[in-house]
């Protein structure tokens, strides 16, 4: 494996957006439809390749790839970027007070000079290397809302993948199937 940073033989990667301390953002379809339009949108303009997610409460994890000297890393960052913008807008507009100030207190932390931080650090790429790999991660991501006392069924999260791949139903986002 090459482990977790994205390499320019590597183009399929498993990777994880996590909130900053662990604040469940995405219990509300409000929220998960930002990362949903912000996915749309790296597909669209930053070529994108969505093989698979799942957006939990306090996270996402992710099956994608870009094209050909594309970098992945730049996509990330500017997806990011983007929701985390729209996550606070929306969270001050809802008067959310307590989550702004963990926001608000993370960027300072952070001294990047933002006013909040809503992603943590990183998306954690791991290269996929391998059909296996990639079958484990593919399973990992979509009974994820099912070890989590979520759902009883993957295709039941109604932010996942799994509707896509069990029934058929990309009215959510369109993925690409790779198997």
């Amino acid at each position: 494996m090459s482990g977790w940073r994205v390499t320019p033989d590597v183009n399929l990667y498993f990777a994880t957006t996590t909130v900053v301390r662990w604040r469940p953002v995405f219990s509300s379809p409000a929220y998960c439809n930002i990362l949903i339009d912000g996915l749309k949108h790296c597909i669209t303009n930053k070529e994108l390749h969505l093989h698979a997610y799942v957006v939990m409460p306090t996270h996402a994890h992710y099956i994608m790839s870009t094209d050909e000297g594309k970098n992945l890393s730049n996509v990330m960052r500017d997806f990011n970027t983007h929701t985390s913008r729209e996550i606070t807008a929306l969270l001050l507009t809802e008067r959310k007070s307590s989550t702004v100030r963990t926001f608000c207190e993370a960027a300072m932390e952070d001294d990047r000079g933002n006013r909040f931080k809503v992603w943590q650090r990183g998306f954690h790429p791991i290269a996929i290397e391998s059909d296996r790999f990639y079958e484990e991660k593919l399973d990992y991501i979509h009974n994820n809302p099912v070890t989590a006392g979520l759902v009883e069924a993957p295709e039941q999260w109604e932010y996942s993948s799994a509707r896509n791949y069990i029934l058929g139903d990309h009215s959510m986002i369109q993925i690409e199937f790779l198997l």
